[in-house]
């Protein structure tokens, strides 16, 4: 029995072994995927991941929690230096969870909301089928111009306006441009309504000053997971107010949050510390990737979303690719090429008036040290896939010479070999 168990243990480790190997020699292009400095990996592995520490610092209900204590004060000072932000909690354990916490807070069974819909790129966490209906909240949506990719800002005031929502959410899955906060911000005063914004996508952005700064433009709370742009354990935090500080942490815990995952903790002020080194130079380089990347594309003959408009302002580009097969296709194409993307993003078949789109994210590979040439050659190779008649092998093995190249996590103190196996001792 003893053997067979070993066995089993073996399979396991044989399998994340192979994992780590064909993210080493692949492209990923997920936009809500990243990979984090070795420090980081190194405290998600510590003992710290096995320990509780419920409560607040300095009134655990748990003993043995002093230097949890002193780690979590650590990220919570490192978090309001870099988003300049009033009050941080770092306990929820998923992008998720911050939503829920923020949402529960701030709101009552059958209040109105307002958010962007699913099928217009917003996150599923914003829809009827999850948290809006788990807080039995009446649910509007943003009016959203798909020419521009983003919410019509006038149309968004008047709907405002009419429906009197006692919360608008903004952020989204599919982010290509900033959503407009401050314009809501005066209707939203004129209701007494809260805004709340999820930037999980678009969080290393922000923090380097790349994006937009929800905070200053209107925002009330800031939702964010921790693990996208931003290079951090999986994980989340939310900033917000001073006024709202009791609402939030009563949310958060005991509300949604028991025990929160300590190791990310730790792993979340190395990741704070990392960006308040280096997080603008990384987030300057991703929006440079992204641009470069999509010009780079349209220019291979796909259809590049915005291209009036630069095509983005964030890590990722939407390509509508309905007359390549569709998203799935196109997918399930490239991954056999070890270029690693999102399926469908927008399904066809669930509206013919709908583009079969696919959504990139550059963020990892401007992680591990690719700037714009290396975009240029990403494009090349996703072309080859999608457009040409060539053999798939050939164009896997010249994903691997490009990513030979490129093994180091970079913007981070300590980075070398980020892809490796943590062989056992």
């Amino acid at each position: 029995m003893a053997d067979d168990m070993r066995s089993e243990i073996r399979s396991v480790i044989d399998a994340v072994k192979k994992h780590h190997e064909l993210y080493a020699t692949a492209l990923p292009l997920i936009a809500s995927e990243n990979v984090t400095s070795n420090t980081v990996r190194m405290l998600l592995a510590s003992d710290l991941s096995h320990r509780y520490a419920e409560g607040e610092v300095g009134s655990r209900f748990y003993q043995g929690c002093k230097y949890i204590d002193e780690i979590e004060e650590k990220a919570i000072t490192l978090a309001r230096t870099l988003f300049a932000a009033e009050h941080v909690n770092v306990k929820p354990i998923s992008g998720v969870t911050a939503n829920l916490a923020a949402l529960f807070a701030l709101t009552a069974p059958r209040d109105r909301m307002m958010a962007l819909s699913v099928p217009n790129g917003g996150h599923i966490s914003h829809s009827k089928v999850s948290i809006p209906g788990m807080r039995d909240l009446e649910l509007f949506t943003f009016p959203f111009d798909a020419h521009e990719m983003n919410i019509d800002t006038e149309l968004m005031v008047q709907k405002i306006r009419e429906k009197k929502p006692k919360l608008l959410l903004f952020g989204a899955s599919l982010f290509l441009f900033p959503h407009p906060v401050a314009a809501a911000r005066e209707a939203a005063d004129e209701l007494g309504a809260r805004i709340v914004y999820d930037g999980s996508h678009v969080f290393g952005l922000i923090a380097g000053k790349r994006f937009q700064d929800p905070l200053r433009e209107g925002a009330d709370v800031v939702a964010c997971s921790t693990h996208k742009t931003f290079p951090g354990p999986q994980g989340a935090l939310i900033l917000c107010k001073e006024e709202l500080k009791q609402r939030i942490d009563e949310a958060v815990f005991p509300g949604t949050v028991s025990n929160h995952h300590l190791h990310h903790v730790a792993g979340l002020a190395v990741a704070l510390a990392e960006m308040l080194e280096f997080g603008e130079a990384y987030a300057s380089q991703i929006v440079a990737n992204a641009k470069a990347l999509a010009g780079a594309l349209y220019e291979e003959g796909f259809e590049v979303l915005c291209e009036h408009k630069g095509f983005t302002e964030s890590h990722q580009i939407a390509i509508n690719v309905l007359k390549l097969g569709g998203g799935a296709t196109v997918a399930e194409h490239l991954e056999r090429a070890n270029i690693i993307i999102n399926k469908n993003l927008l399904p066809a078949d669930k509206n013919p008036d709908t583009p079969s789109g696919i959504r990139l994210g550059v963020q990892e590979l401007t992680m591990v040290g690719m700037k714009e040439s290396e975009m240029r050659e990403v494009a090349a190779l996703i072309a080859r896939v999608v457009m040409g008649n060539e053999d798939v092998q050939r164009i896997k093995e010249a994903v691997k010479d490009l990513r030979r190249g490129y093994q180091d996590a970079r913007y981070c103190f300590e980075g070398k070999n980020a892809y490796a196996f943590p062989e056992l001792r």
